[in-house]
């Protein structure tokens, strides 16, 4: 780790790698945050820019960008802060793909060399309560995925729509820097999942751009941690 100022509200970052399939080159720093300990001074002596909000909205904030500053520096070797583009997205150096998230006081980053993974995507979700997973499943889920859940117990549909939400979020962030074009949730669906191996399938239902049409596969990776569920979708070159 580099020996740059962690904000009080930040736990010490760490870097275990949750998923079962490791990806050459890919960096995930991870931090718990608490925006009760917030300081006001915290983002400039982190060197983060500040947004506004409440505690909880500026201390997540700064949790990630401060990840994405170690993972920045383990690609690179400079230790930067991604910047906030016109479309609220982090703006990374050309070199490198990454992804943020944070949700539930955790927030971690996701970076590699651009040369190795063209886009990265990285999201956490907490599970959602079968009744809120129930309002929402026509939201996030296609007529097939819907189909492909009717059987499963109440439980377990929330455990996948909760998942469908997560890696849905996650294939958005890998694919929108590289066509720039906006989808949304009924615009891609869930194949398949291998549950032994945090694996799982998605499939394009629209075409986003030349490279990108109608009928593309992508794979994702997923994990549980301390409750939540964590998914990554990561493009080669």
């Amino acid at each position: 780790m580099i020996q740059t100022y962690l904000p009080r509200c930040c736990s010490p970052l760490a870097d275990h790698w949750p998923f079962t399939r490791p990806l050459a080159g890919v960096h995930l720093i991870s931090t718990h945050f608490d925006p009760t300990r917030l300081d006001e001074g915290d983002y400039l002596a982190a060197g983060v820019p500040p947004v506004r909000g409440v505690a909880k909205r500026q201390a997540e904030h700064l949790a990630g960008r401060v990840c994405a500053r170690e993972a920045l520096y383990r690609v690179i070797g400079v230790a930067s802060v991604p910047a906030v583009g016109e479309d609220r997205a982090p703006q990374w150096p050309a070199q490198v793909s990454g992804s943020i998230t944070h949700g539930q006081g955790w927030a971690a980053a996701i970076v590699a060399s651009a040369r190795d993974w063209r886009g990265l995507g990285l999201d956490v979700e907490q599970l959602l309560p079968s009744e809120r997973a129930e309002r929402l499943v026509g939201e996030i889920l296609t007529p097939d995925e819907l189909v492909r859940i009717a059987e499963l117990s109440p439980e377990q549909r929330a455990w996948r729509i909760s998942l469908t939400f997560s890696l849905k979020e996650s294939l958005f962030k890998a694919l929108y820097p590289l066509v720039l074009t906006r989808f949304y949730f009924q615009d891609a669906e869930l194949l398949s999942l291998d549950t032994q191996r945090g694996t799982a399938t998605l499939r394009l239902l629209q075409t986003l751009s030349p490279d990108w049409p109608a009928g593309s596969q992508v794979s994702g990776l997923y994990a549980e941690i301390e409750g939540r569920l964590l998914s990554l979708v990561a493009i080669a070159n």
